[in-house]
């Protein structure tokens, strides 16, 4: 028997549809991409056109103009250590709230969950002088343990909603074994989050490569700058340097992009896996 034929004008409408809606989302790209090998005065003629020749200049001045090895390390050094310290922290807070629940670990999960709409803006000026009476400011450890406590509720949510799936009876039989509380977790526990870590990580490294308002908060000196705050060096009062800034945004992105590119699929698998057998 002939498999029916599914395709009609509706499938057909719905692929136009995704074509435009992918040609929409790629058109900053293209203008950022495009221009970032144009001069000035090309830029300002017209920002549409392709070049008129592939003009390389700019990415050679940006790379020594920002100290680019320094920023993409400060860039890198922060990303890493932030996402090792959340983590380890949000894995076992939300270990400890679905093993052992009661009304305060439930009002403490509560916590995180309405902390996960607080405005960044309402907090910036307590931020600031706490940082300051503590003397984290202006390091990148300090910069790190802002990151811990802006990132750990999603965090939080996004593991217990995951290790509810997995069964109890693992960890039950490891402790019938002689596994010591800690052994049940990084030596049972922890593996089986393997999915939900990637997406973690993946989540968290695309808001802390990118993020710009709090390593400006934190970070004054030049040689602790990151990637978005150089990059934004070329923005003066009068002038803007687009030429420059563009080529600067694209050295800044394409790592992070090719690092999403790579690790993608986990994001889906484990946030799939979180909310459904959750």
């Amino acid at each position: 028997m002939e498999a029916k034929n599914t395709y009609n004008l509706r499938t057909f409408g719905l692929e136009i549809l995704g074509i435009l809606l992918a040609v929409l989302f790629l058109i900053p790209f293209y203008f950022v991409i495009v221009n970032s090998m144009k001069s000035f005065g090309e830029i300002l003629i017209n920002s549409a056109n392709m070049p008129t020749s592939l003009n390389f200049m700019n990415y050679t001045k940006v790379w020594s103009i920002m100290k680019f090895p320094q920023v993409f390390l400060n860039s890198l050094l922060v990303t890493v250590f932030s996402n090792i310290g959340l983590v380890i922290i949000s894995s076992m807070a939300a270990y400890r709230l679905v093993r052992y629940p009661s009304k305060f670990n439930n009002l403490i999960f509560l916590a995180f969950v309405a902390a996960m709409v607080i405005p960044f803006q309402s907090i910036m000026i307590p931020l600031v002088r706490v940082g300051s009476q503590i003397g984290i400011m202006d390091s990148i450890p300090g910069l790190v343990i802002c990151y811990f406590g802006f990132g750990v509720s999603l965090n939080v949510f996004l593991y217990h909603g995951f290790i509810k799936s997995i069964p109890i009876e693992v960890e039950e039989s490891a402790r019938v074994d002689g596994c010591s509380p800690y052994g049940v977790f990084w030596k049972i526990v922890f593996p089986l989050l393997k999915p939900m870590t990637v997406t973690v990580v993946l989540l968290n490294s695309l808001w802390i490569w990118n993020d710009f308002l709090l390593p400006m908060l934190v970070l004054s000196s030049p040689d602790l700058r990151t990637i978005p705050l150089a990059t934004f060096s070329f923005f003066g009062q009068y002038t803007k340097q687009w030429d420059l800034a563009l080529a600067a945004l694209v050295l800044g992105v394409l790592p992070i992009v090719i690092f999403f590119l790579a690790m993608q699929r986990h994001i889906i698998e484990g946030i799939t896996a979180g909310s459904v057998k959750g």
